[in-house]
């Protein structure tokens, strides 16, 4: 049986897979959300989270290039640090990612509840208080099984899919940012004292955080989980996972500035905090007259989260081939099909765990809220392990090389550290604990290696279980305006973050040795080192000819 996935992904297509993750119910919700938690700052909220998120995504880049295999994500920490903290890793980072399928089918049933027309009255009742009722669930499931079968037979048919999508994701939220800025622009709204309560700088870090700002760039992973699938890994990469986050940060703060703007001042007397809407961008249209756009931005209620629910059942499925890969699920799960050159099985595994969030989490804002606490916690180990490979792994081969990571690798752990405590208390550990209830699968499939180089592993990533109850403790004793009790007051918090977070750092870098993952790894590196040296060798040939 053939179980190699197929090459045929282009750069071009790999940014489209990134930026198609990220413009997806974000942008249609996110503004909202965080102009909700910060009033008009919520305009540095999106350029913190891009800084954030670069930091790290600049780790994954050189990872990627190096090992550009299926669902690649859960497997990196594995080879710098063994099998204990891999399992810690790929679990959380996979739990996040797998839950932005519902959430996606959620935001589209969400946004049509408030159609306006009398045709429609029946959406009126698939949302109760910011709840889907039974037939929005009904109408969500029905969107992710259209999810699924999109994805079920080829690669290409995802990449045609997913490359139209976001051509028009992108077109949308362009033609908002510019009706809305011409048609009723207030600027008042980004000085006037009356603009809602001021929480200071904490309120500009909890919008990072909590208002689905790390949920909308949580998508830089999706060209890195696809690497398997890429022409050119080492070129393609790094020019899909950054040019989609500066692309993504273009728009959304573009759209944070237009839908600031285009509020009535008249709704804001009791400030920001008490703005609601059912369809954010939509209600500011049809309050403007802009009919023609209210018809648009319903209509992209659903191609934009069905975009990237597209983009992630494909990315997914590749984590759960990657996961079983490392031994941590039956062997079924890393099965590619013959013909379409897909992990079946693992898509209907991601499937049955999406209907499971889609029921227990029935709002947008929720759910995105647990979704980037997650992906915080899953993302800390990129920064060590990307230092720690270029200690135990020197001899390896990286298409790229990214200058100044000595520096860019501790300042993305910090800034992971700072963004997960601004996610509030009890949030942070609520998920800490969820992430945890994982480890009895990795217990079982030690025991069925009987406990194989056990110690090892356990000690090398017991830095990262310290790092999460240290986490879990400051959260709740910190500041109040990070939900803790205010024993460590603010300002103080965040230095005790920022200092513990070095050391931790230095910890897991010093943690890791040459793992057996790794040495197995080192195969397929070498195959990318020759295959890139003959493409290399074509290109001059080419030009010679």
């Amino acid at each position: 049986m053939n179980n190699h996935l197929q090459r045929r992904m282009g750069t071009f297509a790999l940014t489209m897979v990134g930026i198609g993750s990220m413009i997806g119910s974000g942008w249609l919700f996110g503004a909202w959300r965080a102009a909700q938690i910060a009033g008009p700052a919520a305009i540095f909220s999106w350029l913190i989270g891009m800084t954030v998120i670069l930091f790290i995504a600049l780790s994954y880049c050189e990872l990627g290039s190096m090992f550009p295999e299926a669902g690649g994500m859960v497997k990196y920490t594995q080879y710098s640090h063994g099998s204990f903290i891999g399992f810690l890793a790929g679990w959380s980072n996979w739990i996040a990612i797998v839950s932005v399928i519902p959430v996606e089918a959620i935001a589209s049933v969400q946004y049509m509840s408030s159609l306006p027309w009398k045709w429609a009255q029946w959406t009126h009742y698939l949302v109760v208080n910011g709840s889907l009722t039974l037939k929005g669930l009904l109408l969500a499931s029905a969107f992710l099984f259209i999810y699924f079968l999109i994805n079920y037979w080829t690669v290409s048919l995802f990449a045609k899919a997913n490359s139209l999508i976001t051509v028009f994701k992108i077109i949308i939220p362009g033609l908002t940012i510019g009706s809305l800025l011409f048609a009723g622009f207030h600027s008042g709204n980004f000085t006037s004292n009356s603009v809602g309560e001021s929480h200071g700088l904490s309120s500009v870090f909890t919008a990072v955080a909590t208002s689905g700002i790390i949920f909308a760039f949580n998508g830089f992973q999706s060209p890195i989980n696809m690497a398997g699938e890429a022409k050119n890994p080492g070129r393609s990469i790094p020019i899909a996972v950054v040019g989609s986050i500066l692309i993504a940060t273009v728009i959304y703060v573009l759209l944070q500035v237009a839908f600031i703007g285009s509020v009535d001042p008249s709704l804001l007397v009791h400030g920001w905090n008490q703005l609601n809407f059912n369809s954010p961008f939509a209600d500011l249209a049809i309050a403007l007259n802009l009919n023609w756009l209210v018809i648009i931005l319903y209509s992209d209620a659903f191609i934009s989260p069905s975009g990237t629910a597209i983009t992630y059942t494909a990315t997914t499925a590749r984590m759960i081939y990657g996961m079983q890969k490392n031994e941590y699920l039956p062997g079924v799960f890393g099965k590619i099909h013959p013909l379409y050159g897909v992990p079946r099985p693992a898509m209907f595994l991601n499937l049955a765990v999406s209907f499971l969030f889609l029921f227990l989490f029935r709002g947008w804002g929720k759910l995105a809220e647990v979704i980037s606490v997650a992906t915080l916690i899953s993302y800390i180990t990129g920064p060590v392990t990307v230092m720690t490979l270029r200690r135990t792994g020197e001899r390896l081969y990286r298409p790229i090389k990214l200058k100044g990571l000595s520096i860019i690798a501790p300042c993305g752990f910090v800034f992971a550290s700072l963004t997960l405590y601004w996610a509030r208390w009890p949030l942070t550990g609520q998920v800490l604990l969820f992430i945890m209830i994982g480890l009895p699968i990795y217990f079982y499939y030690q025991m069925k290696v009987k406990w194989r180089g056990f110690r090892r592993n356990f000690l090398a990533g017991l830095w990262m279980v310290v790092y999460l109850f240290c986490m879990m403790g400051i959260s709740y004793l910190g500041s109040n305006k990070f939900g803790g009790k205010n024993i460590i007051p603010y300002g103080w918090d965040m230095l005790l973050i920022a200092g513990l977070s070095l050391v931790f750092y230095i910890w897991g870098f010093k943690s890791g040795f040459e793992t057996e993952y790794l040495h197995e790894a080192s195969k397929l590196n070498e195959e990318i080192r020759i295959s890139e040296e003959a493409i290399a060798t074509e290109s001059l040939e080419e030009k010679a000819v």
